[in-house]
């Protein structure tokens, strides 16, 4: 169900996200968000798993899995939201983000991630999903990843280009999180 929202302030948008569950707000629609199936929680997991170890022991951001961050404008007015599978954001600028916003413990992300990891579902349209990485992409996020499990591939994907990785290779963090690497096997192996 797709509905079209005025402007709301981000305590608003918590509201409406409480009572009526997971959405995102893209060019003014609601967009309620299914659940997961097995397979999809499961490489979420996964990633996470070893996305947030590595972030962790290096001390090199937060990682987060199927949390809001939020789009604003004129301060506290939500222009627009996204709910990827997961997300990391850099350490200094989440430090630079909890400064700036004293009560950022109460409320969703107000800042862009700098990577996002998109892992489609039985029922993703292909159209659709790249429509997602595009918009994640002119919001600021520097590299998404889209797990694709039917094809046991993922496509790193930056502003303007991409690479698609197969069995056998190697998934890297490039210089957003450098040193991370994971072996596509061990994620559909």
């Amino acid at each position: 169900m797709i509905e079209r929202v005025e402007t709301m302030t981000v305590a608003e948008f918590v509201q409406l996200y409480d009572a009526e569950g997971p959405f995102e707000i893209i060019n003014g629609e609601l967009v309620k968000l299914s659940p997961g199936i097995f397979r999809h929680v499961y490489l979420i997991r996964l990633l996470f798993r070893a996305l947030d170890e590595f972030v962790r022991v290096h001390q090199l951001g937060e990682v987060f899995s199927e949390m809001p961050f939020v789009l604003i404008f004129d301060s506290d007015w939500v222009k627009g939201s996204r709910t990827p599978d997961v997300m990391f954001v850099k350490a200094e600028r989440l430090a630079e983000y909890q400064t700036r916003e004293p009560d950022f413990a109460d409320k969703p992300l107000v800042i862009v991630p700098d990577l996002v990891v998109e892992v489609i579902s039985t029922n993703d349209n292909y159209t659709d999903v790249d429509a997602k990485v595009e918009r994640y992409l002119d919001d600021g996020v520097q590299v998404v990843w889209v797990v694709d499990p039917r094809r046991k591939t993922i496509k790193a994907q930056r502003q303007g280009t991409y690479r698609t990785l197969h069995i056998g290779d190697v998934l890297t963090g490039d210089e957003v999180i450098p040193g991370f690497e994971l072996a596509l096997q061990a994620v559909f192996g």
